[in-house]
């Protein structure tokens, strides 16, 4: 591995943060997790040529590399992630611009770099009176994050604002291609997938099955009155602190909801006296069903094994399949 990255840093000249053995745990909500092999952190100004190198190079040498975001909703494995970690936190920043053309001038577009946090991006939009993605206020994780997951809560999700997502073309394919607008000298070409409505559902987008990264988004926000924004957002924020999702390490929402169970899933595993349930260190929550919590010292496999333990006693009491909202990432046990 050090003699892969040598060489990737020896081409597209590197600046950034970059770490062997690195503990996965300082690097997710829920704090848990073995080390990755690499982790690597570039800088903004080289982050598109240089993420674009090292996923073609890895590529072809059979390494794999798994992209990080905000790391808040993942598990790792105490075997920890083979290959590199691709940290996008540096990639930060957005940029608005009125929609032209629009008739209505309450319009705008902004353009919001995948690392960006989606918690912070909220208060600098109320700042400037932008509204429509403050139902993400509080929420942790990263843009391009909440985009590949189609990020839901109160009864809004992400593509209910996205009009368009571009996407590192990692293949060099000529067709459809654009340089990133902030970065002429990008050797790379990008890739711009305009939204589609069929193509996104409840916490699903078409990226869940491609192997591309998420250089940026793009959002159709209206105008409006900064401190009506702000207490919106505040709302979430105390709902969501009421709701304990900051009292421990935890990635919120442990399963998705299915409208086909007709209630909530919290609410179904409440109802089965599940709240409390441990195995090891993870504990389901005593104040909320949906939510796994890292009471201190737990595994990634004690959270992995507590919510099979749940979906298993779920299925055998009300015959109900639940999908994690949590990924599980990493080396696990066969």
């Amino acid at each position: 591995m050090r003699k892969f990255l040598e060489k990737i840093n020896s081409v597209e000249k590197f600046s950034g943060e970059l770490s062997y053995d690195e503990p996965m745990s300082k690097h997710t909500s829920f704090k848990v997790g073995g080390s990755a092999d690499v982790w690597v952190r570039p800088d903004k100004d080289i982050f598109p040529d240089y993420s674009a190198r090292l996923l073609s190079s890895a590529r072809e040498e059979g390494i794999p590399v798994f992209v990080l975001g905000g790391g808040a909703n993942i598990v790792v494995s105490e075997r920890g992630i083979r290959g590199i970690v691709l940290d996008t936190g540096s990639w930060n920043g957005f940029e608005v611009k009125e929609k032209p053309d629009e008739k209505d001038g309450d319009v705008f577009t902004v353009k919001v770099l995948s690392g960006t946090s989606v918690d912070c991006l909220t208060d600098q939009l109320a700042a400037k009176g932008l509204s429509g993605l403050e139902f993400l206020a509080g929420m942790p994780g990263s843009v391009g994050g909440a985009v590949w997951m189609n990020a839901r809560c109160y009864e809004k999700s992400v593509s209910d604002a996205l009009i368009e997502t571009e996407i590192l073309n990692e293949n060099r394919e000529a067709h459809n291609a654009t340089q990133f607008p902030a970065h002429n000298a990008t050797k790379f070409p990008a890739l711009k997938i305009a939204f589609r409505a069929e193509d996104f559902s409840y916490k699903k987008s078409p990226f869940q099955g491609r192997d591309a990264l998420i250089l940026s988004a793009r959002f159709s926000l209206r105008s409006g009155e900064p401190e009506k924004i702000m207490k919106v957002m505040a709302e979430h924020r105390r709902d969501r602190e009421e709701k304990g999702h900051y009292r421990f390490p935890s990635a919120g929402s442990a399963f998705k909801n299915n409208r086909d169970f007709g209630v909530p899933t919290g609410k179904i595993i409440d109802e089965l006296g599940l709240r409390g349930l441990r195995v090891g260190g993870a504990q389901v929550a005593p104040w909320h069903g949906n939510i796994v919590i890292n009471t201190g010292n737990a595994s990634g496999n004690d959270i992995k094994d507590l919510m099979g333990e749940v979906s298993r006693r779920v299925k055998e009491a009300r015959g109900f399949d639940l999908e994690s909202e949590v990924l599980f990432v990493g080396e696990w046990n066969l």
